[in-house]
């Protein structure tokens, strides 16, 4: 037996604040109480770009629609198969998100962080291709990166303002202790981290004043790592 499809309609938005178009939904509902509508809040300057994201999910309902209509049971099944989780989220596993979500946070808001082109600014690197250079230091291991929405970001305390902001030389070091255990976000972590085997200071702390302190904390964690 074929699935009767659904009729997916998305009209001309109606504008105004979230609580205004909550209000009018409700109100209208003793008149379609069989529909179901949902309010997307879209904030733009311009009812051309709104226009143009409207215009964007008729298409896709329609779509869609035209795509389900008299599709086979086993194949609803299967594209409703595809779409679930296999298996239920743990509690653990929500922790372990939250856990890595408020890390990131902290790494993303600690200001220690720069783009390609805010080095380049800094050591009077070639405007016309302002990721070049720090995109070699980081092929070649003298710095690492985290990615955070398709661009790279260089740790400022990695460079030395004191010959051009060019990576200092004890940070390839780290990179290459740490780099078979740990990649760019989890090395973040490390060195914005205090470090027991540093006293309680953080590595990113001493990474000029007492380099091979670094180095050797380094090592220790891949040692814990790999022993633990």
């Amino acid at each position: 037996m074929a699935q009767t499809a659904e009729v997916f309609n998305i009209s001309h938005p109606a504008v105004g604040n979230v609580r205004e178009l909550l209000t009018r939904l409700d109100k209208s509902k003793g008149k379609a109480a069989a529909k179901t509508g949902i309010v997307i809040e879209v904030t733009t300057d311009s009812e051309k770009n709104l226009d143009v994201y409207v215009s964007a999910l008729e298409m896709l309902g329609q779509y869609f629609s035209t795509r389900i209509a008299g599709a086979p049971e086993e194949a609803i099944k299967l594209i409703v198969q595809a779409l679930v989780p296999a298996k239920p989220v743990t509690s653990n596993q929500l922790k372990q998100a939250q856990m890595l979500a408020k890390a990131k946070t902290a790494v993303l808001q600690s200001g220690d962080w720069v783009t390609a082109s805010e080095i380049a600014s800094l050591a009077n690197l070639s405007a016309a291709n302002p990721s070049s250079q720090p995109s070699k230091w980081k092929r070649e291991k003298r710095i690492f990166a985290i990615r955070h929405e398709g661009v790279d970001y260089f740790p400022l305390y990695g460079l030395d303002e004191t010959a051009s902001y060019r990576p200092l030389a004890a940070l390839k070091e780290v990179i290459a202790v740490l780099e078979p255990m740990k990649d760019g976000w989890a090395m973040a972590y490390w060195f914005m981290s205090v470090n027991g085997w540093l006293g309680g200071k953080r590595p990113q702390d001493l990474l000029r004043s007492s380099p091979q302190r670094v180095v050797a904390a380094a090592r220790e964690e891949v040692a814990g790592i790999t022993h633990g």
